[in-house]
């Protein structure tokens, strides 16, 4: 055989040449493909990063929004949210914020630059929360928050949208069994049982000798704790008691707190500003003023030296002064007994409630301003000189009936002094009420006052009821002298005792120290023997047109839905 080791023909050359080319442009054309396709894929990924950017960003802004409606709901309530709307509304991320935010642009989605898209839902509705608190019912506003966000100084121009909504949570403080601004001690000496929510804005201390059982939810701000308040040094410091919880297991510490729009000091100290007469000068459209009794009250009564004077309340500037005949109807200042516990003699401003009842269905000047209806709180301002061995106060007399005509019904009866209730309270057709001042001390429908100087085992009580909320002070715990805990919150000055029962249906709510009722309780033997404690939570009260007139409001920001938008979308996704 032959090799043929000649030079290739001609056209085999350029078939080999044609070839090389095809292979060099299949290779190119890859080549550039990948290359597109990695110019595109880091594209998106830098897009995508950028918009999740922009996302956080207009999240920021809505936050930045929401701390401060939440700091003004807390402060003053809805009404300086609303009074603040335009601002928030004008409010964005800037510089002055952050330098980190120094190229970005706000806008509300509705093309205005610099602003964020704040716009509230309606009326309010009272319904069940669901938070921390659930269970709890609540007047609640919604409010819609939006902010769209770009950087400016990026190659790719892209805008995020945050959608978030809030409720504007007020909670009827009497919704509770018992309620505490501060620290709450309960350290029973006899079976209690306690059959509504319990909630200490402070530390609770669960401290009973006998055994103790909660029916509903406990919850605090601080720890509940099962022992005794550290400056309590009553033996033992472990209680006896055996404590049940038969709603859970245990109860739940570190909650958020709830409070009053007072201000932005919200101490018991300052929260029993609520129960004062207002400062001079005062703005009664202040986040106090709008929570003073004696600026909410139909009926404000001045008590001096000599005189007696009642007027229309601060709703109609004072302007309808009641005629003195009428006044005298239901208002008295000639009774004083004697305190065992203050250790002073009470000068009691009687409040006859029959009788106000009577003149608020018959009158034809408050009546009128008031709208046709009844008469529904009053507040008792005691101006009159006090001593070391007097003590200024105000008495709930005859109180079985409560007004019940005319468009409205019930009683809040409000004072700064402290506030006695002599026998039977709302017994008759029990109506919406509440009692509020200093301190709250029950007299027997066996009460005497010519006979309050006797001993205590000659001040025999009877079976007493009272079906009202109560709002109140008390004596603190100090350094070797317990406070009385909730389960003396209601002060006595009987011989009580099994047989002679001190039934309550109510809500009791401690909010502050007593300023003018400042014995301790215990301080000696002779002040009381207890009754037989028949209490329970109101289950009316979660009704909330079945509320005690003038209901103060605990606050609370609860966060609702959230999600991501399209640039220049005010609605929420269809998901929702």
């Amino acid at each position: 055989m032959k090799l043929d080791c000649s030079t290739p023909k001609p056209q085999q050359a350029g078939n080999a040449l044609l070839l090389t080319i095809v292979m060099t442009g299949v290779a190119l054309t890859t080549l550039a493909g990948v290359m597109a396709w990695s110019a595109s894929s880091y594209k998106q990924a830098d897009r995508y990063g950028q918009y999740t950017r922009s996302v956080a960003a207009a999240e920021a802004a809505t936050e930045n929004v929401l701390s401060q409606i939440s700091g003004d709901f807390q402060a003053g309530g809805e009404s300086l949210v609303v009074a603040n709307l335009r601002k928030y509304r004008k409010s964005a991320l800037t510089s002055t914020n952050s330098s980190y935010w120094a190229d970005w642009e706000f806008s509300d989605a509705q093309g205005h630059v610099d602003g964020t898209y704040v716009q509230p839902a309606g009326a309010s509705s009272y319904v069940v929360l669901n938070s921390t608190y659930a269970g709890l019912k609540g007047f609640v506003s919604t409010y819609t928050l939006i902010s769209n966000a770009r950087q400016t100084s990026v190659p790719q121009d892209v805008t995020g949208g945050v959608f978030q909504q809030i409720q504007l949570a007020r909670i009827p403080i009497f919704q509770f069994a018992m309620y505490t601004s501060g620290d709450m001690e309960v350290s029973c000496g006899q079976p209690f049982t306690i059959d509504g929510r319990v909630h200490s804005n402070g530390q609770m201390y669960v401290e009973p000798a006998a055994d103790l059982t909660f029916q509903s939810d406990v919850t605090a701000v601080g720890s509940v704790l099962n022992e005794r308040h550290p400056l309590d040094n009553r033996l033992p410091k472990v209680p006896v008691g055996i404590v049940v919880y038969t709603k859970s297991q245990q109860p739940v510490s570190h909650v958020p707190a709830l409070t009053l729009p007072i201000g932005t000091t919200n101490t018991p100290t300052a929260i029993r500003e609520i129960i004062q007469p207002p400062l001079p000068n005062e703005d009664h459209n202040s986040p106090i003023g709008r929570q003073r009794y004696y600026n909410l009250a139909d009926v404000v009564v001045v008590v001096n030296n000599t005189t007696v004077t009642a007027s229309s309340g601060d709703f109609n500037g004072f302007a309808t002064v009641i005629p003195t005949n009428e006044v005298r109807l239901f208002v008295s200042t000639n009774a004083s007994f004697y305190d065992a516990r203050e250790s002073k003699t009470v000068q009691s401003v009687d409040i006859n409630v029959g009788a106000l009842a009577a003149w608020s269905g018959t009158n034809t000047n408050v009546r009128t301003v008031l709208g046709v209806r009844d008469v529904s709180s009053v507040y008792v301002l005691d101006r009159r000189t006090q001593s070391a061995t007097k003590l200024n106060a105000v008495r709930a007399i005859n109180g079985s009936q409560l007004p019940t005509s005319g468009l409205s019904s019930g009683l809040t009866i409000a004072t700064a002094r402290p506030l006695y209730v002599l026998g039977n309270y709302n017994t008759n057709n029990p109506l919406p009420a509440s009692l509020v001042g200093d301190a709250i001390t029950i007299l027997s429908r066996n009460w005497s006052d010519t006979n309050s100087t006797a001993g205590v085992a000659s001040r025999v009580a009877l079976p007493t009821t009272v079906n009202a909320a109560i709002l109140a002070g008390a004596v603190e715990t100090t350094l070797g002298v317990y406070g009385g805990g909730m389960e003396n919150f209601p002060r006595f000055l009987e011989t009580w005792g099994p047989a002679n029962a001190f039934t309550y249906n109510g809500s009791m709510v401690k909010m502050f120290p007593s300023l003018y009722a400042t014995n301790a309780w215990g301080n000696n033997n002779n002040i009381y023997s207890p009754p037989a404690r028949v209490w329970a939570y109101d289950t009316r009260f979660d009704d909330g047109t079945k509320l005690p007139p003038l209901t103060p409001g605990l606050v609370k920001v609860i966060r609702g839905q959230w999600a991501s938008l399209q640039a220049n979308q005010t609605n929420p996704p269809a998901r929702f």
